[in-house]
């Protein structure tokens, strides 16, 4: 690796962060500027970069609150406005990163060689295909393109980009080296942000404890994911992460309180599943019954609109508290299908086993 795409040395930890603006404060002119933007575009009068706001700020807020109607509603707009301005590079780049969301891989990149032969800059096109290579487990076309642009560009954009990168690619990775490494990218990431705004180094800190989760270093996430709920207090990813570090850490009745909140909140069924799991089913087992019946229904709601997004997670909820090994196994089966990444092989390896063990 050339020293311009080199792991930079890590720094002293999260406390050295960025300040930024009062999460409260951020969320409130977020709402603001979107009802905006809306107006704007209800009277025809919204611009081409308006529209380019309203389907990010849209998604953004979606991500922030855990609404999966929101984020239906970013994927809506960026279709519209492509079928506005069918020859826009950005109406185009806006709809392939909506697909990319909802993990339609294909559409996406699609749409990103037509933005590209329509004149959207290289960088932006490397980063959006970048992170769809990820997503399907093709990680040494994203590091490619991570290191080119890191080569031309050294910023928050690329370091992030890069932290993002390795962290995925961790996955498949046998020791916990490939993980500090990433680490040392969010680091990087986090200290050259020279924005005010709470949002982009709270997602950066949230993707870094959500790495380390999964790694099942539960102690080193919460550094990370207090740190991202510090700026945004409602940051429902982050509470629901923070959930599960409680439970890994022995603290349950603290990981059911936050997701008492998050399942009322939030229309995104993993947190319903995941108060279910973790309820005392002896003493809650009506309110363990009503959760379980919630997310059962809303996984085949989103199994049968935005399939590739979540047999994944309809197949974990199946696993675990839907005890439904053979279900799993059929979904298991159709995500690996979708996305050879470590993750989808383990999945359907769990599964394998559950079902032999239920016959057994």
């Amino acid at each position: 690796m050339s020293s311009a795409t080199a792991a930079p040395r890590a720094g002293p930890g999260l406390a050295d962060g960025p300040r930024t603006t009062a999460g409260v404060i951020a969320e409130g002119n977020l709402d603001a500027h979107l009802a905006g933007l809306r107006a704007r575009a209800a009277r025809e009068g919204l611009t081409a970069d308006g529209w380019v706001d309203l389907v990010e700020l849209t998604a953004l807020r979606g991500h922030v609150r855990g609404r999966i109607d929101e984020a239906e509603g970013a994927a809506t707009l960026a279709e519209a406005f492509a079928a506005r301005a069918p020859r826009d590079p950005r109406a185009l780049l806006a709809r392939a990163g909506r697909a990319a969301h909802f993990h339609r891989f294909a559409a996406a990149l699609d749409d990103l060689d037509r933005a590209a032969a329509l004149g959207l800059d290289r960088r932006t096109v490397d980063e959006e295909r970048a992170a769809v290579c990820q997503a399907l487990g093709r990680y040494d076309e994203a590091l490619a393109l991570c290191r080119y642009a890191l080569s031309r560009r050294r910023d928050f954009r690329t370091l992030g980009a890069m932290a993002r990168c390795r962290a995925e690619s961790a996955e498949s990775a046998e020791t916990g080296g490939a993980a500090d490494e990433a680490e040392s990218w969010f680091l990087a990431a986090r200290r050259s942000y020279r924005g005010v705004s709470p949002f982009p180094p709270a997602v950066l800190e949230f993707q870094c404890g959500r790495m380390w989760l999964e790694r099942g270093r539960p102690a080193r996430a919460r550094d990370w994911l207090e740190s991202a709920v510090a700026r945004l207090p409602s940051y429902v990813p982050a509470q629901g992460h923070l959930a599960e570090t409680d439970a890994a850490e022995g603290r349950t009745a603290a990981a059911v309180d936050r997701l008492r909140r998050l399942a009322l909140a939030s229309d995104d069924p993993a947190y319903a599943a995941g108060l279910a799991r973790h309820l005392d089913a002896g003493e809650n087992s009506a309110e363990v019954r009503f959760w379980r019946a919630h997310a059962a229904a809303r996984y085949e709601e989103l199994t049968a609109h935005h399939p590739e997004a979540y047999v994944d997670h309809a197949a974990q909820f199946w696993l675990t508290v839907g005890d439904d090994p053979r279900r799993a196994l059929v979904l298991a089966r159709e995500n690996l299908a979708l996305r050879a990444t470590p993750r989808a092989h383990a999945l359907l390896d769990h599964a394998v086993r559950r079902v032999g063990a239920r016959r057994r």
